[in-house]
């Protein structure tokens, strides 16, 4: 619940609504904020102790850091490390760094300049830019939903054997889930996600001490290799652990979510909050890098030590688990990890289209609504593509869930880039120049990369 007097929060949502700042050029005024129920509803400490003062923001980065963890991420590291042991360690290190970056631009872009993503692109550019972009960004928050679904629906046929094609039906239920959860405030949503991530470390935890990795190994997979370039099969998987850890939605997403908090008018006091919520987001999403670095260690201690080169499938990973590491355990953990994180993106994804809709096209509908259209539009291509051509082709869904990721994902790192750098649109809170070069060259790498990525799949799939 909001801590705030009422006077207190209603002078807030006032000033914050009009979203400018003195000498900044934003071409119209915000409007309403994205996120309505929740926008400044979290109080902060203005003053204490530190810890005090960053507790209030933890949160946000969490949210934000499920999303670098998701089925796609699990498919891609699980592939790379079966085939190619520790080596393509130090992608899945380069690409968290990528995104500390980005998400470090996200969180002065909606504390310094009052704006989510979406709501920047609206007030900056011609209509002819702005819908197109909120079309690409609605298909890619709809390409992640796709593939949150499918791993949900694994996870629910590894633990309890229910049909994939009932299993994705059933993962509409988050929509009342996360409704039930903010009827007693944003923090319990926040607490949920928490939860199931600490319950994907504690998994992996022990799955990690069952295979008894090769630490010395582990360590020189961060050490960069030449052979990631000389090697086509070994470049292609890099791209793919890149294209699926850095994603569109989660620029849009944190955004919108640090205006959670009530962080005053003053530039001290955004400045302090820009601070903080960049804390809490680094802090999250090196936890999704262990995460993640744990699931390619994992396959690398278990199915490239034993000579299984090619898996990818996250049932077929499943299967393998017991035979190898001697214990029923592990595939139980397995499969509970992969259903919790399923779990974890659904809700995420569901809030980053509510943020893209509300932002872009200064659209409300009620907040239930949207979350259930939302859900649908990914529900509807997994249940056909299941029913009808069968559970092996939720795969080759994942792998054009992803291709569809990489397409869009310039057309949200370019403009947060050029916000953030740019002193007319952010006044005092401009990113530094050295951050802004560190973005450029990350929004560079990403442009390249994930060019090359889909250039790669066009090539393989063309007639030879």
């Amino acid at each position: 619940m909001d801590a705030r007097p009422n006077n207190l929060r209603s002078d807030s949502r006032s000033r914050s609504a009009s979203g400018r700042i003195s000498g900044t050029a934003w071409r119209t005024d915000r409007g309403p904020p994205s996120l309505a129920e929740a926008f400044g509803s979290i109080h902060t400490a203005p003053k204490g102790p530190f810890w005090r003062k960053l507790l209030a923001f933890l949160g946000p980065g969490y949210l934000v850091a499920v999303g670098y963890m998701d089925p796609g991420n699990w498919a891609t590291s699980l592939a790379g490390g079966s085939k190619f042991g520790y080596a393509l360690l130090t992608v899945a290190l380069l690409s968290n760094v990528m995104a500390i970056v980005l998400q470090s631009l996200c969180t002065r872009l909606g504390v310094g300049a009052g704006r989510d993503l979406a709501q920047a692109c609206r007030d900056s550019f011609p209509r002819w830019i702005s819908l197109p972009l909120w079309v690409s960004a609605e298909l890619a928050i709809t390409a992640t939903d796709l593939a949150e679904v499918i791993g949900t629906a694994i996870g629910l046929n590894l633990l309890f054997h229910i049909p994939l094609s009932i299993g994705v039906i059933l993962t509409a239920a988050d929509v009342f889930l996360i409704l039930a959860l903010q009827a007693f405030g944003f923090r319990w949503i926040e607490a949920f996600v928490v939860a199931m991530l600490a319950v994907i470390a504690a998994c992996f935890a022990v799955q990690i001490a069952l295979a008894h990795p090769d630490w010395g190994a582990v360590l020189r997979g961060f050490v960069p290799t030449s052979d990631i370039f000389a090697n086509h099969d070994m470049l292609y998987l890099a791209l793919g652990i890149l294209g699926a850890t850095v994603m569109p939605h989660n620029l849009y997403l944190h955004s919108g979510l640090v205006q959670t908090r009530f962080v005053g008018e003053t530039g001290q006091e955004k400045r302090e909050a820009i601070r903080l919520a960049t804390i809490d987001s680094s802090i999250a999403l090196c936890f999704a890098f262990v995460i993640n670095a744990s699931i390619l260690i994992l396959a690398a201690a278990t199915y490239h030590r034993s000579g299984h080169l090619d898996v990818a499938e996250l049932d077929q990973a499943h299967a393998f688990l017991a035979p190898l590491l001697g214990s029923t355990l592990a595939p139980t953990l397995f499969a509970v990890a992969l259903l919790c994180c399923g779990l974890n993106s659904t809700i995420t994804a569901t809030l980053s289209g509510q943020i893209v809709m509300e932002g872009f096209l200064n659209w409300r509908i009620a907040p239930w609504l949207r979350r259930l259209v939302t859900r649908m539009i990914a529900i509807a291509p997994a249940v056909v593509v299941t029913l009808w051509a069968g559970e092996k082709a939720t795969g080759r869904l994942l792998i054009l869930s992803q291709v569809v990721l990489s397409l869009q994902l310039p057309l949200a790192v370019v403009p947060l880039v050029m916000f953030t750098a740019s002193r007319r649109k952010m006044g005092q809170f401009v990113a530094p120049r050295w951050l802004s070069g560190l973005a450029i060259a990350t929004a560079a790498v990403i442009i390249i990369l994930n060019a090359k990525l889909v250039w790669d799949l066009w090539d393989f799939q063309a007639p030879r």
